[in-house]
């Protein structure tokens, strides 16, 4: 199935024009994507292992992707954490914690913050995206960072973490 996007001005107005995922955006234009952090009661935070077969090999990083055509930017990283770790946060209070506008993909960068304490035992990993997940604290993600072992794209941890 191929995947949608809204194209948006560079003022974040919705244009009402279509993108498909693989296909160069035109010049001007944004598609909008998200990452969810999520962080339980001990201050860790729940990090996933891309897949090997994945653009940044075996780096961990946050859930996030695209957001998909009608959705918001809230929906989207709410679609993404249930899809590539079967947790369902509808409920859970979410922040917006970061916003940008990346030149260098051609995208609005929405960073979002929720609390949940799900056991790692009862997630479930999509096969295909995501090779592991754990809970870690502050220090060990930027271990992972220093070590080239972060997705490079996570490039605001100072403001949020």
């Amino acid at each position: 199935m191929e995947e949608l996007w809204d194209l948006y001005d560079g003022d974040r107005n919705k244009i009402g024009l279509t993108q498909k995922r693989g296909e160069p955006i035109p010049e001007g234009y944004y598609h909008l994507v998200v990452s969810a952090w999520v962080v339980n009661d001990q201050g860790h935070y729940l990090m996933s292992q891309r897949q090997s077969n994945k653009p940044y090999p075996l780096c961990w990083e946050c859930t996030g992707g695209s957001v998909l055509l009608g959705e918001s930017s809230l929906q989207g990283a709410l679609r993404e954490v249930y899809e590539e770790l079967g947790l369902n946060l509808e409920t859970t209070p979410a922040k917006l914690v970061y916003q940008i506008r990346r030149e260098q993909t051609q995208d609005f960068y929405d960073v979002w913050l929720f609390h949940a304490n799900p056991s790692i035992e009862f997630l479930t990993l999509q096969d295909d995206e995501v090779a592991d997940a754990q809970w870690m604290d502050k220090e060990k993600i930027y271990t992972l960072q220093r070590e080239h072992k972060l997705h490079p794209l996570i490039d605001y941890l100072e403001e949020i973490l």
